[in-house]
């Protein structure tokens, strides 16, 4: 998998960066409608290739574009799957002013039996359904591939952190998922009704998008997260 990127629109200010750590089996056609909607509100992103056999040459490939001084703060890790792992696992070692977290997958998630399966489980969304079953880069089965961890205790960071999973997540349960998280001044954490794995593709990636938005621009506002609509 090769790096991608996707810019604000001519003439706009860009308002921050997002390095987005892809999961098992994606490539940059999994997120290219992610980085479009994101960059349309002026966000930079960045995906970076994740080979979970080498993690330091991930950690370097990530230290080098925060230090990228023309990519404008705040910058912030978005993992899903084994990406959102791995940036919960270096979220207080690099300058990131905060992570997002959707789809997390731990040591003990699920694997899957068939291709089928693995799309059900990944997603209900038709359109991503036909992006990653037309992809020929995308690795089939890769739901199954063992994480580089053995065992893993996930502690929430020092920083905003921004934790999305579905409620119908049949790799990684909701409860696992959000342990670490629930209850941490830090932390925003998210259910998505119905939502399965590939959350921020699921059939409901607009409303999730929109989530991660609104925790941008609150981060744009202070790490304490200041709260931009309430009801009245």
């Amino acid at each position: 998998m090769t790096e991608a990127s996707w810019d604000e629109p001519p003439g706009g200010t860009p308002r921050g960066t997002l390095v987005v750590l892809p999961g098992r089996g994606e490539t940059a056609a999994s997120y290219e409608r992610f980085g479009r909607r994101l960059s349309a509100d002026a966000y930079k992103v960045r995906l970076v290739p994740v080979d979970l056999d080498d993690l330091d040459d991930v950690t370097d490939a990530v230290g080098k574009l925060l230090a990228d001084e023309s990519l404008p703060a705040p910058k912030v890790l978005v993992g899903s799957d084994s990406g959102a792992t791995l940036a919960a696992t270096l979220a207080d070692e690099l300058p990131v002013d905060a992570v997002v977290l959707a789809g997390l997958a731990l040591p003990d998630s699920a694997g899957v039996d068939s291709w089928e399966a693995e799309i059900d489980a990944r997603t209900a969304c038709p359109v991503h359904t036909r992006v990653i079953d037309g992809d020929p880069g995308f690795a089939r089965g890769a739901l199954n591939d063992p994480l580089p961890w053995s065992s893993l205790t996930l502690t929430a960071p020092d920083k905003p952190v921004l934790v999305l999973h579905g409620t119908a997540d049949p790799v990684t349960s909701a409860t696992a998922a959000v342990a670490s998280y629930a209850g941490v001044p830090t932390a925003r954490v998210r259910l998505v009704e119905g939502g399965r794995h590939d959350v921020l593709n699921d059939a409901t990636h607009r409303s999730v998008a929109a989530s991660v938005v609104l925790f941008l621009e609150s981060l744009r506002l202070g790490p304490e997260l200041p709260t931009i609509v309430k009801e009245a």
